[in-house]
């Protein structure tokens, strides 16, 4: 079944698994969601629920946003996110917590990237700089000559500049859930995901598809090994 919650970025920590290798994981304050609409194929043309997260006074809504919580009579909320979720079970009310995923699971995490305000090409762009020397002039983080010519006579659009870097929406996909509770609200995510802390996130099943792999599992891959350059060699050998 398809899941999703929204949540709001702790921050960075480690922590050890059970053979003692340290997990460097983000910690997220995952809900308690609310149900607000939920949105079917007869209706909407598209099976979907909309979840709301945060509660907030009226008075810092606006009246449709207020209205439209209201109609469904549940708590206002300050944030809503619509998922495509097209088998779940939820109806509106309906509360989802941090305990909606569990350990093992796969996530794919959606939130706004950290500002870096206006930057030039060298750090936007990874462009490189012009050399240093004979008489290169106090221009070399600067990003030269467009190469428009003659012909088109033009920049096209999509050329890489200075500008605004950063604040921009980014999913970070198939990210392992290492840890879950509930009672805290908490869901501990293998790895970095996108946002200062604080921000909000999203969180739902990935949509990568995660095959199982069959097969010898003492049989190392490592091509320096004489079990990784000769796997069936190996195998037998074992055997």
């Amino acid at each position: 079944m398809k899941k999703a919650i929204i949540g709001k970025k702790v921050g960075m920590t480690q922590i050890f698994d059970e053979s003692g290798k340290v997990i460097p994981v983000t910690v997220v304050e995952a809900g308690p969601c609310v149900v607000t609409q939920v949105k079917t194929v007869e209706k909407d043309g598209y099976n979907a629920v909309q979840m709301g997260y945060q509660d907030v006074k009226e008075s810092k809504l606006t009246q449709p946003e207020a209205g439209h919580l209201k109609k469904a009579d549940v708590a206002l909320k300050k944030y809503l996110k619509e998922f495509r979720l097209e088998d779940s079970t939820l109806s509106v009310g309906d509360e989802v917590k941090a305990d909606v995923f569990e350990a093992g699971d796969k996530v794919d995490v959606t939130g706004i990237s950290k500002g870096h305000g206006y930057q030039g090409v060298i750090k936007r762009h990874n462009a490189r700089r012009t050399p240093m020397t004979h008489g290169g002039g106090p221009v070399h983080r600067h990003a030269g000559s467009m190469n428009s010519c003659s012909t088109p006579s033009r920049i096209f659009k999509g050329k890489i500049g200075a500008g605004q870097m950063g604040v921009e929406q980014v999913t970070v996909q198939n990210l392992d859930v290492v840890q879950v509770d509930p009672e805290l609200n908490m869901i501990v995510i293998r790895g970095a995901i996108p946002g200062p802390k604080g921000g909000l996130v999203y969180l739902k099943n990935t949509v990568k598809n995660n095959k199982v792999k069959v097969g010898a599992t003492d049989i190392s891959k490592n091509p320096q090994k004489a079990s990784g350059r000769n796997p069936q060699k190996a195998s037998a050998r074992n055997a």
